[in-house]
């Protein structure tokens, strides 16, 4: 069974710049993931990938369709309207892992640095 893409709405939002499209996959429930669905999405309307996002994606029960919500924008600029967290779930795991890793790492070193400037701090106020 292959996957089939049906749009049902399609809406061009001026104010966010973006188009806002739902679609129905059919036969593909518990078959294809967010980032998958995004992949097929975005080469269905000859765009990339990165500017794809998808928002909501739920299966009913009895049924193998999925019903979802993307949000495509005109360029990656625009992607910071959203909650940070739409951005870390479009992405692979291994990639979002790397990046929280590096985040983590940095503040501390900032807690670090800022901790060792107040023992210095203080130890040159006893003198």
């Amino acid at each position: 069974m292959a996957l089939e893409v049906i749009t049902l709405h399609d809406h061009a939002n001026s104010l966010l710049n973006r188009r806002e499209i739902k679609i129905v996959l059919k036969n593909a429930a518990g078959r294809i993931n967010r980032s998958e669905a995004s992949d097929l999405l975005a080469k269905q309307l000859n765009i990339d990938k990165k500017k794809v996002i998808p928002i909501v994606m739920t299966c009913h029960r009895g049924k193998t369709d999925i019903d979802a919500t993307f949000y495509v924008y005109k360029s990656e600029d625009e992607l910071n309207q959203l909650p940070r967290f739409r951005l870390l779930r479009s992405m692979p795991k291994a990639e979002r892992k790397k990046l929280m890793d590096d985040e983590k790492a940095q503040k501390l070193k900032a807690r670090q640095s800022s901790v060792a400037e107040k023992k210095t701090g203080t130890a040159r106020s006893r003198r």
